[in-house]
């Protein structure tokens, strides 16, 4: 069974928690192709107006089940995802197609998510990575809480990180086997070539 990806996560559920300065406004008039909640949501985060939201808007409007902030490197991962100009900045339409990203993440992370702490543990990362398809050893999972979560006794993964670990790796494995064309798991690689993979996939 091939990776499960965001999009093929049908379900319903809550969307992440968002800040929103002044409360949310009403939709007014959503322009065509866009839902009137993603407009609300689109007008109460674009702080500055411009029609457009940066990865600084999206940061303070974002929050994790803690109450922390999405962290700057999934923020911008998914503004590139979304930005169809290379402007660093999504309009309407890329921020409705980035809420119902997000929302079917959380669907997944919610799943995945057994004892509802709102945080994933290194077993539930363990088997979430087996339900989407990844054959990962322990030691990559504790390598990835060491990597990403929050110093404590019990080290546990918030939304933010999931889907960041999660569209890398996404990411990385497309490279990986566009180079393993005999779906062997093994490619040989010249140092260039790996170092091109990473750009291209991880930037």
């Amino acid at each position: 069974m091939g990776e499960r990806t965001a999009r093929d996560a049908a379900g319903r559920g809550q969307r992440g928690r968002w800040r929103c300065h002044g409360g949310l406004p009403g939709a007014g008039n959503a322009p065509p192709g866009v839902d009137p909640e993603a407009f609300s949501w689109f007008q109460a985060v674009d702080a500055d107006r411009s029609g457009y939201i940066s990865v600084k808007e999206l940061k303070q409007a974002l929050l994790n089940s803690n109450w922390s902030t999405f962290n700057d490197e999934t923020c911008l991962l998914m503004i590139n995802m979304f930005d169809k100009t290379r402007s660093g900045r999504i309009d309407v339409y890329g921020f409705s197609a980035l809420l119902r990203f997000i929302h079917q993440w959380k669907n997944l992370f919610q799943q995945y998510d057994r004892d509802q702490s709102g945080s994933i543990s290194f077993s539930e990362l363990q088997q979430a990575f087996s339900q989407m398809g990844y054959n990962l050893s322990p030691q990559f999972s504790q390598l990835l809480l060491a990597r990403y979560a929050q110093r404590s006794s019990n080290p546990s993964i918030q939304l933010d990180r999931f889907i960041q670990i999660c569209m890398q790796l996404q990411s990385t494995t497309d490279a990986f086997r566009e180079k393993d064309t005999g779906l062997v798991g093994n490619v040989r690689l010249s140092y260039e070539d790996f170092l091109t993979m990473v750009v291209t996939r991880m930037m």
